[in-house]
């Protein structure tokens, strides 16, 4: 975080006061370095920022020295960067390895020996959800000052740290609960008899240099929060500053139900045509390749996703390279003809080593009207790097989060891992790293699992105010959001209420799961208690000029334009509109934040002069978990196996290298591990699974029953009576076989949820009499659980 040519340059001490209100987070922030060595040394701070983060106040103080970054209308700051020299100072950041994403850079200059610099930081930020319903506040532990964990440990007395001032105030209308932190702190003290309000404070960093990682658990299971902010009494009535902003959260509780058949979704695969490079073999060699080879892999991947779709969805494969090519020219029903004209087309998927069009190929898909009722979700393998793309890409996913999801699949030789990172963030998906082809199927289709899971759509938000207050959406609701998640709205309550009195407003969310309706309101309060620093307001002016961009507000519509811009400046809120720009001067000679800046012409003064100062967008090249020990041996093992074209060991001999973990205290389940994939021999998995058909049922043929391990004569001379339809008969057989294969994985059970399915919807099965004469015939025992779903 905080960046300088040499460590010494140390943190001495932090004050930090947090405010969080349910989902939002106010951060007031005051860090002192110290230069420890006898000579100078050149300072930059960097600070990440995310989609949902607003940096709008940023100082540096050196003796009677201050630095200030502040906003303006971009193109004069453009002309106003031209002019600062040392802007290649913030070049070499660019490309630093361990960096990536949206940073705020400002290069502080030179901070003489034994000197002190004084960093006051402010921001806002959204807070993300936990699974448990928990907000999820963090602090990075570069921001911490040093400690001496070793005293600490062995003192009696757990004292509280004399560099740290760390205080926390909690707020929610539904009562705060209690917090979780990985970190020693004072008791959580509540501060209304209500339990609204708690404060609590850090007395000392967390253990060992992590991040600080605090959780808020809010009374009860909400599935709506509101907070409702004040305006400035200072700015006029009918703008976003002169009228109250409310902040919706929307926590939709998601049953474990079957998706009804017009919303089962929209799945569109996207695969980097680098990844065929070493698949291309001629037709006659196909019998003779190992499980192992990038082609069988490859097909694996889209075979076994093409398979475990649901009937009635709806997809789409896309090839890109320096081009992009879809199977469809748009995406079709999910049919037994679809599926199969598409498993036809995979081998038709050529190399192309030229560029990279990810950022073409999602701007053709976005807009790309959603199909109502299904919602859409893409699955990304990628292998090379998008170039100078990135920053352009997370921009459209951006502007989309709300109407996708993203799963992505990067390999382990790709560059683009960061990217695949951030667009899952953003999405509400998953990035999985693919440390092997041979991993890629069963990572594929697990995330397809999720991506099956029920979600709510359908959503929309009634209000009821008093009479003569009216609501603008500023961010509306999202088209769907997916189980375990949250979304938050923001909105712009103007007009003059007509009864004083009323002090109460309520908002109802109504959506659908599957075929089941929702319907939850929450009442709220009206006047909220005053809160100067507005960060609901600042959030939702975030949204509202990203909005305007988006829409296309141009330079010609010039009263848009403008209060667009003042907007940005009042609040110190980075928009589209606005840029960064820094000034040097004289404490004495600096502006308060609670009037805009001064003309461009003051900063050619004597008194000031320009800094380095900008939102940087940074690439980085290596993920920094790949340092675990247990992914070190799992690609040995894995590229021995691999290059070597051997078959994989024994049961016994996995059981030796298992225990040979558990002594170095590695937990290790071979059940789930990402290797009990790899050893294993596809060859008849595939050709089971290629029989099933769309409905998830399979047919009596030579083929499935070779693959079974049996002869066709033999399955036809076991079926239990001439009342059980062959088709019936061929479907348990493979279910059982399916269930009960030593190499049976985890992410397999789709494609059985898909026969029991298809077995529950035929008339009079006789599921005892075949489950037993499956058992005989197969050699194996597998229980009537099989067919619950």
């Amino acid at each position: 975080w905080f960046f300088s040519s040499c460590p010494e340059v140390e943190l001495e001490s932090v004050t930090v006061n947090v405010t969080i209100q349910d989902f939002v987070a106010d951060v007031v922030s005051e860090l002192f370095f110290r230069n420890m060595q006898q000579v100078p040394k050149e300072t930059m701070f960097i600070f990440p920022v995310d989609s949902d983060t607003v940096v709008h106040t940023f100082y540096a103080t050196m003796g009677d020295t201050r630095i200030e970054a502040m906003l303006w209308e971009k193109e004069e700051a453009q002309q106003l960067c031209k002019a600062t020299s040392g802007m290649e100072n913030l070049g070499y950041l660019q490309n630093k390895w361990d960096l990536w994403g949206p940073v705020f850079a400002c290069f502080l200059g030179t901070l003489p020996p034994n000197s002190e610099v004084t960093i006051s930081l402010c921001y806002v930020q959204e807070l993300p959800m936990q699974p448990d319903g928990a907000a999820q506040f963090c602090w990075p532990r570069e921001l911490f000052p040093r400690t001496n964990y070793v005293r600490w440990h062995s003192s009696e007395e757990e004292t509280e740290s004399e560099n740290l001032h760390f205080s926390i105030c909690l707020n929610s209308a539904h009562g705060v609960s209690h917090i979780a932190i990985n970190s020693s702190y004072t008791p959580l003290q509540y501060t209304t008899p209500d339990q609204t309000s708690a404060v609590v404070s850090l007395k000392r960093p967390p253990w060992m240099q992590d991040d600080l990682n605090l959780l808020v658990y809010y009374r009860g299971s909400h599935t709506l929060s509101a907070v409702v902010e004040r305006r400035d009494p200072k700015a006029p009535p009918g703008s976003l500053l002169g009228d109250p902003v409310v902040m919706v959260t929307l926590m939709p509780s998601i049953p474990e139900v079957e998706p009804s058949p017009g919303h089962l979704g929209e799945f569109l695969f996207l695969m980097d045509c680098s990844l065929f490079q070493d698949a291309q073999v001629p037709p006659e060699e196909l019998p003779y390749l190992s499980s192992a080879h990038p082609y069988i892999c490859l097909q694996n991947t889209l075979l076994f996703l093409l398979k475990s779709l649901p009937l009635g969805c709806y997809f789409n494969i896309y090839s890109f390279g320096g081009t992009f090519k879809a199977f469809y020219l748009q995406s079709v029903e999910y049919t037994q003809e679809s599926m199969d004209n598409a498993v036809g087309r995979i081998s038709s998927i050529c190399p192309d080593l030229g560029g990279c069009d990810l950022l073409g190929l999602l701007r053709f898909i976005y807009r790309t009207p959603l199909l109502h009722g299904h919602a859409r979700q893409l699955f990304i393998f990628i292998q090379r790097k998008i170039s100078s793309e990135e920053e352009a890409v997370m921009a459209e996913v951006y502007r989309y989060r709300d109407h996708h999801r993203c799963f992505c699949f990067p390999t382990n030789r790709c560059d683009s891992f960061n990217l695949s990172q951030a667009m899952a963030l953003e999405t509400k998906g998953e990035c999985v790293c693919i440390h092997s082809r041979m991993d890629m199927t069963s990572e594929a289709v697990k995330c397809l699992q999720r991506a099956l899971q029920p979600l709510a759509s359908g959503i929309s938000l009634h209000w009821e105010l008093p009479p003569g207050l009216e609501v603008s959406m500023i961010r509306k609701a999202p088209e769907m959001i997916f189980q375990g998640h949250k979304s938050s709205i923001y909105a712009q309550i103007h007009g003059q209420t007509q009864d004083p009195e009323v002090e109460e407003g309520a908002v109802t969310l109504q959506y659908h799961v599957g075929s089941q309706s929702f319907d939850y309101t929450l009442r709220f309060s009206l006047s909220p208690s005053a809160d100067n620093r507005l960060p609901v307001h600042r959030m939702a002016m975030m949204h509202l000029l990203w909005k305007l961009a988006w829409e296309g507000t141009s330079r010609t519509e010039k009263d848009i334009w403008h209060n667009a811009v003042k907007s940005s400046l009042s609040l110190g809120v980075l928009s589209p509109f606005t840029s960064i720009v820094a000034v040097r001067m004289k404490q004495r000679d600096a502006w308060h934040h609670d009037s805009l800046p001064p003309d461009s012409s003051m900063l050619f003064s004597p008194s000031c002069n320009l800094v380095p100062c900008q939102l940087l967008w940074l690439g980085s090249f290596r993920p920094a978990w790949f340092k675990s020990t247990k992914f070190w041996m799992v690609q040995k093992c894995q590229f021995f196996l691999e290059i070597l074209g051997r078959k994989p060991p024994d049961t016994e001999a996995l059981t030796q290298l298992s225990a040979t973990c558990k002594a170095f205290k590695m937990s290790w389940n071979w059940t789930i591990s990402p290797l009990s994939t790899r050893l294993c021999d596809f060859s008849r998995l595939r050709v089971v699974v290629a029989h099933q058909k769309a409905n998830g049922s399979w047919s009596l043929t030579t083929a499935l029953a070779s693959a079974l391990g049996l002869r066709k004569a033999d399955v036809e001379l076991q079926r239990p009576s001439e009342d059980v339809q062959p088709n019936v008969w061929a479907t348990i057989l493979a279910l059982v076989w399916l269930h009960q294969y030593k190499w049976k994985v985890s992410w397999s059970q789709i494609l059985e949820t898909k026969a029991c399915r298809w077995l529950r919807d035929q008339a009079e099965v006789q599921l005892d009499e075949c489950l037993e004469a499956a058992n005989s015939l197969l050699g194996c025992f597998v229980e009537p659980t099989i067919f619950r779903i």
